[in-house]
């Protein structure tokens, strides 16, 4: 088995257990991603490269708080990634993994996690919008419609307001994410049209939500 057939039938199937922003559509998104950036740098290992990405999130659905630190041990662990890597090369993609989060303070520690770091960074604000929805209905379940609503509109301004801790998180030139922060920054400062679009794009149907909610006589 070649290492391309390794992660995609038995490393990216793990994904699929992954909330719709950690799956494996968002895991081919990082892999693209990675690879536009890794190609602008010489003598970069692109199997390292795309090894990373593969398992930046695997090991979301197990913590997904701490969703970094158990992908780093499950890649460091993988004894059929020594077929294709030195130690020193699954230390450096563990850490890689590991340093990947916005949310992270320090800076990573290698060329391999600011590629895959900035790679994970959001350039939709759709998807955005439908991934703070599906974590708070899955971590949240007794939250109303509106504090989903507006808990999502200050985590965006959080994370990717002028002073977010995600907006210097991006390590390369990426026009995409210039224009996505704009874009978000904007539509997170007005909460009414906030709200209007978080509806929209996760086909929210109030009056049913509402009636839900109401208490039976």
């Amino acid at each position: 088995m070649t290492l391309e057939e390794y992660l995609d039938n038995v490393i990216m199937p793990k994904n699929d257990l992954n909330d719709s922003g950690h799956n494996r559509e968002h895991v081919n998104y990082v892999r693209r991603r990675s690879k536009k950036f890794a190609s602008s740098i010489e003598g970069i290992n692109m199997d390292m490269v795309d090894t990373i990405a593969v398992f930046h999130d695997v090991g979301h659905s197990i913590d997904a708080k701490n969703h970094e630190k158990v992908s780093a041990v499950i890649l460091a662990s993988d004894e059929h990634l020594k077929e294709f890597f030195s130690d020193d090369e699954i230390r450096i993609m563990a850490e890689a993994v590991e340093d990947h989060r916005a949310s992270k303070e320090s800076t990573p520690r290698s060329v391999y996690g600011l590629i895959v770091s900035s790679a994970d960074r959001n350039t939709s604000v759709e998807q955005v919008i439908k991934r703070t929805y599906s974590y708070r209905l899955k971590h949240m379940p007794e939250a109303s419609i509106d504090e989903i609503i507006e808990g999502s509109r200050r985590h965006a301004i959080e994370k990717f307001g002028v002073s977010g801790y995600a907006t210097d998180k991006m390590y390369f030139r990426d026009e995409e994410y210039e224009i996505f922060l704009k874009d978000i920054q904007e539509l997170s400062s007005n909460p009414e049209e906030f709200r209007r679009r978080f509806i929209e794009v996760n086909g929210i149907d109030m009056g049913r939500v509402r009636k839900i909610k109401e208490p039976l006589n």
